[in-house]
């Protein structure tokens, strides 16, 4: 359990394919090649592609598949299955309340039994208090003390990359957010190779918005994070491995 993190801003080439920032950085990378080529191959053989919409279980019941943690505040994370009519993929939502104190508390949502070396994640959320909170997607995880993130600040408007790794928070990347005017909003990330080096990207209610090169942590978990001491709202998470090319949600009916 942490109660004190270290934050870093890795500052790296600014490339501007549009009004909003886009950033790449570099980093020391810990995945040999010969690891990295034996988990490319290893996601062929399926069963990583997931669609959890909240839906099969009752509300108020313990939520099932997910693995839950928190550094830096309560150890008991509030995550809980809720009913909700308006919802993205009704009836269900997956609600996560806040025991925390602290802006630097993270509160982690993992899904069990699913590693991802190139993951597809893209999930919706809502802010219920106003518009004010911080969460999004987790990719990469190895435990709660190393992880990458992409997390939209509504308030703040910006969308930024972080990586975790034991203490030390580093803010790979950040971009400005135009949030559309709806309840409910779209977050995906997706952990990309292009020519042997390897690029987080992140959108925003359908925006790519950051272009991160991290090489830092290669095959890993995925779920959800919530930050800070304010609840979130998720619904209809969906993850893919990358490299196949199917789609995240089924095609249009023409």
């Amino acid at each position: 359990m942490y109660t004190r993190w270290t934050f870093f801003l890795a500052f790296g080439i600014f490339v501007s394919q549009d009004p909003l920032l886009s950033v790449r950085v570099s980093a020391i990378q810990t995945e040999t090649t010969a690891e990295k080529q034996a988990n490319f191959k290893q996601q062929a053989l399926g069963g990583l592609f997931h669609r959890w919409t909240f839906d099969q279980q009752k509300p108020g019941e313990a939520l099932e598949g997910f693995s839950a943690f928190v550094v830096g505040g309560d150890p008991t994370p509030p995550w809980a299955i809720a009913a909700e009519s308006g919802a993205p993929s009704p009836p269900n939502i997956l609600k996560a309340g806040s025991s925390c104190q602290t802006a630097s508390c993270y509160q982690l949502l993992v899904a069990n039994q699913l590693q991802y070396e190139y993951p597809d994640v893209t999930v919706r959320l809502r802010f219920p208090q106003g518009g004010i909170g911080q969460g999004g997607i987790v990719i990469g995880l190895q435990d709660e003390r190393h992880f990458y993130a992409a997390i939209v600040d509504l308030a703040a408007e910006k969308v930024e990359v972080i990586r975790v790794l034991d203490d030390q928070v580093t803010v790979l990347g950040e971009a400005a957010i135009t949030p559309k005017a709806v309840d409910w909003h779209s977050l995906r990330m997706n952990r990309d190779t292009i020519i042997s080096k390897d690029v987080l990207e992140v959108f925003f209610d359908g925006r790519l918005l950051l272009s991160v090169r991290d090489q830092t942590l290669g095959l890993g978990q995925v779920g959800l994070v919530v930050r800070g001491k304010y609840p979130l709202d998720f619904d209809s998470l969906h993850a893919v491995p990358l490299f196949s090319q199917r789609p995240v949600s089924n095609p249009a009916a023409y």
